[in-house]
């Protein structure tokens, strides 16, 4: 079973709680959700392997240790995942960034694709996909089911908030992936939503309804 990474620095709780803030404006909203995902990314990636290397102070010779392993990719799940995306790309300046498009049907709250763009060498690289809200799983699923049909085999999805229904569906079906998040929230309502959660996060990003 994947494991969910709740990431309960002081910084990232006072950040989420400023985005939750129906009075946060979409300039705010966007700063915050840029500083939230550098944090979050601090923890996804604390587990990349390392290797020694030799360098030259203005001292002396010594020892250090670089990443190793494979390269980084990042994958938003638009729209709402683009506003996450510089946050990432400030802490791995180097990461390849792909874009899968869903939208969740209204009537049936089943994720719908419309576009798919990905780096030509997206299955050496470990993946993290970034969606803002877990709320059904639905698309998060869809888009690693996607990524795993390309070969991809190392995948993590960071969000900021995430539902316990998202993420029953998402250890149902990816048990390999493991999540991380600024909180679990209570439960989704009868269209799909996060409670207490923050609304919509892409119509709060771009100013749209």
């Amino acid at each position: 079973m994947s494991t969910v990474h709740v990431v309960s620095h002081p910084l990232v709780q006072h950040k989420l709680t400023m985005i939750r803030d129906q009075e946060t404006g979409p300039k705010d909203f966007r700063d915050l959700v840029d500083e939230l995902s550098t944090l979050l990314a601090y923890e996804v990636t604390r587990d990349l392997p390392l290797e020694d290397c030799v360098v030259e102070t203005p001292m002396c010779k010594m020892t250090g240790r670089v990443i190793a392993g494979r390269k980084i990719g990042i994958v938003p799940i638009l729209r709402a995942g683009l506003g996450m995306v510089n946050g990432v790309l400030r802490l791995i300046p180097t990461a390849k960034v792909g874009h899968i498009g869903l939208y969740r049907d209204p009537e049936t709250l089943l994720p719908v694709e419309y576009y798919c763009k990905l780096p030509t060498d997206v299955e050496e690289r470990q993946i993290i996909v970034l969606d803002p809200m877990l709320a059904t799983g639905g698309s998060a699923a869809a888009a690693i089911t996607y990524l795993k049909k390309l070969q991809v085999s190392s995948i993590k999805l960071m969000c900021l908030l995430a539902a316990p229904e998202g993420i029953e569906l998402m250890q149902r079906e990816h048990p390999d992936v493991d999540i991380f998040t600024a909180a679990i929230d209570e439960r989704l309502n009868s269209h799909g939503y996060i409670l207490p959660g923050l609304g919509d996060a892409g119509d709060r990003l771009f100013g749209t309804k």
